[in-house]
C-alpha cells in the first residue's frame, strides 16, 4: 500500500491534511451567529408578550412546515435561524410570557439563560469528578447556598437532577434501599417468595410523579396509598397511621410516606411534624415534595408556614419553578448522602480513576451523563442575590393574594382553596346545578384561554371543576393581572348568555 509523506494513505487527502479536515464551523462565522443569536433571544424576551401565550395553530402544522428527510448538503446558519425566527418562536407555547399563569409558571430569567448557554459551550459531562471538576464541586456548593436559605440541617447534602419526578423517584429508591433485610439491591424483586408487600402513602393530592416512581420501582400502584385529606386539602396523620396500622396487620412493610408542600392542584401545605411522628413512630423513610413552594422558603415569612422541613429524609425542590432557573433544575436533599450512594453507585473498570475523596455525581443516581447545571443555578443566585429572590417572590405572593380579594368580592365566584403562596384556585357559581356549574366553568376557562394574552389552568377539587392561575413569573406585572381578571369577568358574561 502506497503512503504520502504524512503517514496518510495516498491519495486520500482529507486524511493526510489537517486544512482539510472537516470540523466545527469556524470560530468567527460562530461569533457572529451567537451576536444574531444574542439579539434573537434579547429581542424575544423584550417583546414575548407580543405573542398570544399559546400559538394559535392546530396539531401537524409545525410537521408541516418542517422537511420530511434532512438536508444532504450544509444549510447557512443565516437561513436555519431565519427559519427558527418563522417556524418556531412564534409557534411555541410561551412559557417566559407575562401572562403564563397555568399549571405552575416559570421563568427563563436573563442570568439562568446566560448560566445556559455557557454550560453549552462548555459541553460537560459530570459524570465524575474528573470529567467535571468545577462542575461537580460548584453544584456541591451551590445546592448548600440553597440548603442554606431555605433552613435545612448541615447534615443535608443537595444533589441536581433534571425534575422533581426523577428526584422523588430516587428518593423512594433509596428508601427501598434503606431497608437492608431486604436486600434489593442484589437479589431484586422479581420471582422472590420471601419479599412482602412494601406500602408508600401519599394524600389524595399528591402529585402524580409518586404513582410513577411506586410502578418504576416495582412497588406497584396497589400498594400506594392515598391517604384522605382535611378541608384544606392537608393529609391526615389520624388516617396515615390507620392506614399504616392496617397495613401492618396485613404482613406489608410500610417502606415511606411523601409528604407535599404546595400540592399541585392546591397548593396546600401537609402537616409535616405530625407526618414525620407517624414515620419515625413506624420506621418509614419521609420525602417531602416541595418542587414548587419549597424555593420559596427563602422567604422566612413563607418558611414559617412549612414546619417540619428538617425532619425530612429526603426533600425535593425545584429552581426551575419559583427560583427563576431555567427548566431544568432539581434540587434533591437528602440527610444521608450514603443511602443514595450505596443504592446507585457501580463503578465498572473503564469509570475508575485514581482520585479519592471526591464526589463522583454518577454515583447518587440513575444517570451516567450529567449536564452542567449548576452553573445556571449558581449564576441566578448571585445575580439576583438572596434578597432579591425574596422581594420577587414577595411580588407574586402579593399579586395573588390581590387576586383572591378580587374573586372573594365578586358574588358570581367563589375560592376554591386557600392561598398560602401565589396560586389561586377558584369558580365560578351561577345559577345551576353542581354538574352544569362544571361545564359552565369549563367553557369559561377555554373562552378565557383563546384570546391569547393570558393562559390559565384547571384542576378538580372535592370532584368539582376549578381554575387555578399560578403567579411566578418574573415579568408578570398587576397589569396582567389586571388583565386577566378582566377576561374572566368579560368571559363569564359571554358564556352566561
Amino acid at each position: 500500500m502506497n503512503t504520502n509523506d504524512e503517514g496518510g494513505v495516498a491519495g486520500n487527502n482529507a486524511v493526510g491534511s489537517d486544512m482539510l479536515a472537516p470540523g466545527d464551523m469556524p470560530v468567527e462565522e460562530f461569533r457572529a451567529a451567537m451576536h444574531e443569536v444574542a439579539d434573537l433571544m434579547a429581542d424575544y424576551l423584550g417583546g414575548v408578550d407580543n405573542y398570544p401565550v399559546v400559538p394559535p395553530i392546530r396539531p401537524g402544522d409545525v410537521a408541516r412546515m418542517l422537511p420530511a428527510s434532512a438536508p444532504e448538503q450544509a444549510e447557512p446558519i443565516d437561513k436555519i435561524l431565519t427559519d427558527y425566527k418563522r417556524i418556531i418562536e412564534p409557534n411555541t407555547t410561551h412559557w417566559n410570557h407575562p401572562g403564563f399563569m397555568a399549571y405552575f409558571a416559570v421563568t427563563g430569567s436573563g442570568p439562568g439563560i446566560l448560566g445556559e448557554a455557557l454550560a453549552g459551550a462548555l459541553n460537560v459531562n459530570a459524570m465524575l469528578w474528573r470529567t467535571g471538576p468545577a462542575p461537580t464541586e460548584l453544584e456541591e456548593r451551590a445546592c448548600d447556598w440553597l440548603r442554606q436559605a431555605i433552613g435545612l440541617p448541615p447534615e443535608f447534602v443537595g444533589h441536581i437532577n433534571d425534575t422533581a419526578s426523577v428526584s422523588s423517584f430516587v428518593s423512594l429508591a433509596a428508601a427501598r434501599h434503606a431497608r437492608k433485610e431486604l436486600d434489593i439491591r442484589r437479589r431484586g424483586m422479581s420471582g422472590r417468595t420471601d419479599l412482602p408487600r412494601l406500602t408508600v402513602y401519599a394524600s389524595t393530592q399528591a402529585h402524580s410523579s409518586i404513582d410513577k416512581a411506586c410502578v418504576a420501582l416495582g412497588i406497584g400502584l396497589d400498594n400506594l396509598r392515598k391517604i384522605e385529606t382535611d378541608d384544606e386539602f392537608r393529609m391526615s396523620p389520624a388516617a396515615l397511621a390507620t392506614a399504616v396500622a392496617a397495613d401492618r396487620e396485613a404482613g406489608a412493610v410500610p417502606l415511606a410516606v411523601v409528604a407535599t408542600q404546595g400540592t399541585t392542584s392546591s397548593t396546600s401545605i401537609d402537616p409535616v411534624p405530625a407526618i414525620a411522628e407517624v414515620a419515625r413512630r413506624e420506621g418509614m423513610w419521609l420525602h417531602i415534595d416541595a418542587a414548587y413552594a419549597g424555593v420559596a422558603a427563602i422567604v422566612p415569612e413563607v418558611r414559617a408556614k412549612m414546619p417540619g422541613l428538617e425532619l425530612a429524609d429526603s426533600l425535593v425542590t425545584n429552581p426551575h419553578k419559583w427560583l427563576f432557573v431555567p427548566v431544568d433544575c432539581s434540587t434533591l436533599f437528602v440527610r444521608d448522602a450514603n443511602q443514595l450512594r450505596e443504592a446507585f453507585s457501580i463503578v465498572p473498570d473503564y469509570l475508575t480513576t485514581t482520585e479519592t475523596n471526591v464526589t463522583n455525581l454518577m454515583d447518587y443516581g440513575v444517570q451516567l451523563g450529567r449536564r452542567f447545571r449548576s452553573l445556571k443555578l449558581w449564576m441566578v443566585m448571585r445575580a439576583f442575590g438572596l434578597e432579591g429572590l425574596r422581594e420577587r417572590i414577595r411580588y407574586h405572593c402579593a399579586l395573588a393574594h390581590e387576586f383572591e380579594s378580587w374573586v372573594a368580592a365578586d358574588e358570581r365566584f367563589e375560592l376554591a382553596a386557600p392561598v398560602p403562596f401565589s396560586t389561586v384556585c377558584f369558580r365560578a357559581t351561577p345559577a345551576l346545578s353542581l354538574d352544569e356549574q362544571d361545564a359552565f366553568n369549563e367553557r369559561l376557562l377555554a373562552r378565557v384561554n383563546v384570546a391569547g394574552p393570558v393562559l390559565l389552568s384547571h384542576t378538580r377539587l372535592r370532584g368539582r371543576y376549578v381554575m387555578r392561575i399560578a403567579i411566578g413569573n418574573l415579568r408578570t406585572r398587576m397589569s396582567h393581572v389586571r388583565a386577566a381578571w378582566d377576561l374572566i369577568r368579560a368571559a363569564y358574561e359571554q358564556v352566561a348568555v
